[in-house]
């Protein structure tokens, strides 16, 4: 079988991580010829396979309309070049006039939440809002267009069949642990800021900025607990920078870095930038709870990642973390500080708690597969191919 994967819109987060663990599980099968279209920061990101060539566009610096006209008249004419049996669009965005069956990847909740629209509305973003309703309408109609829509949770593709009308196919992101743990190399580049925190409980938080991920609710808590809790240092690890320029994407991140001052969290609260991916597990071994606020979401990689890394988990209440998690998290209301806080006091006085919560996350860990995720993506391709 002969796959085009249309995957220009995967430069970051959770795109970049899909394309690192599935395109190597594909390039196993000796059956299958993959044709990879990606930017240059996912292209650097892969090894080379000989049975997988990799098309460089040259849009990657143009505007998202721009490169959205410029897939939908250049990407059927190299999908004829190739020969190519089945089209995989990875980026929530499907191509229009596919000349052959196309599997469309919708992974982006932005599109569909209310509340990040209230939230862009209150911060005053109104072009980013109107940027994001612009972006939902071709999202929608690219589920129209595919022959099949994926999404990587049953929780989102709840929330998309009752959004679009049709028929979304839920499939889990995979987890290789052993991929995941082979770097053995120490965290070098940010072992001065963690030797600082030695003696304290530490949270962490994998993220780049951006406002769906809830910082401000997590920093808030952070103040809350270092009151609560006067007998114990507390240090909240941050895999970004709260600084102009430091993320992808155009959010701004003034409003959490006032809050550092204004809460007093500056030194709790520790900035560690950007890690490379082979390193992270040292920085989840290294701390003592994970906790993410998202107040919207359609998979959360990181809490694979924290389950299998044999870190307790505390999640903002959201449908999809329940799925992931599947009993082995506690769980706090979204927008509540107060309720974060008491969830992470009370977990740090139970041992008993977080022994239960590591042993039965490791567990659910163990569910998640990249090679049963690329085996029924192909499954599904190959019953596209029959049908056409």
């Amino acid at each position: 079988m002969r796959l085009f994967i249309h995957a220009l819109g995967a430069s970051a987060g959770g795109g970049l991580t899909y394309l690192r663990n599935v395109i190597p599980h594909l390039a196993e099968r000796g059956d299958t010829e993959i044709t990879l279209l990606a930017g240059e920061t996912a292209r650097a990101a892969l090894p080379s396979f000989s049975n997988v060539q990799l098309l460089d566009s040259g849009v990657d610096h143009q505007g998202a309309l721009s490169r959205f006209i410029w897939e939908q008249k250049e990407i059927p004419e190299l999908i004829r070049k190739m020969g190519a049996d089945v089209l995989v669009s990875a980026g929530n965005f499907a191509v229009w006039n596919s000349p052959v069956p196309q599997i469309l990847l919708s992974r982006n909740s932005l599109y569909t939440s209310a509340e990040f629209s209230k939230d862009l509305r209150r911060r005053g973003e109104y072009r980013l809002w109107a940027d994001t309703r612009l972006k939902a309408l071709l999202a929608r109609k690219s589920i129209h267009r595919a022959q099949l829509t994926v999404a990587p949770s049953e929780a989102f593709a709840c929330e998309l069949r009752k959004w679009s009308g049709h028929d979304v196919i839920a499939l889990h992101h995979g987890f290789d642990r052993e991929f995941f743990l082979q770097e053995k190399t120490a965290l070098l580049p940010i072992t001065p800021k963690l030797r600082e925190t030695e003696g304290a409980v530490r949270l962490l938080f994998v993220s780049h900025y951006n406002y769906y991920r809830n910082f401000e609710t997590l920093l808030r808590a952070v103040a809350i607990i270092k009151q609560r809790w006067r007998s114990r240092r507390i240090r909240l690890l941050l895999t970004c920078e709260l600084a102009p320029g430091k993320n992808p994407g155009s959010y701004r991140t003034e409003e959490a870095r006032e809050l550092l001052h204004e809460l007093k969290i500056a030194e709790e609260v520790v900035q560690l930038g950007a890690i490379p991916y082979p390193l992270l597990h040292h920085l989840y071994r290294s701390c003592d709870v994970y906790v993410t606020p998202a107040y919207t979401e359609t998979f959360a990689h990181p809490l694979v990642e924290a389950m299998a890394s044999g870190l307790p988990i505390i999640a903002s209440d959201l449908a999809v973390h329940r799925e992931i998690t599947n009993g082995t998290a506690l769980f706090f209301e979204k927008f509540s500080p107060d309720d974060l806080a008491n969830k992470v006091v009370r977990l740090l006085d139970s041992p008993s708690q977080q022994l239960d919560l590591r042993e039965r996350g490791l567990l659910q860990a163990e569910n998640f597969s990249w090679t049963n995720h690329a085996g029924r993506l192909l499954e599904m391709a190959g019953t596209l191919t029959k049908a056409a």
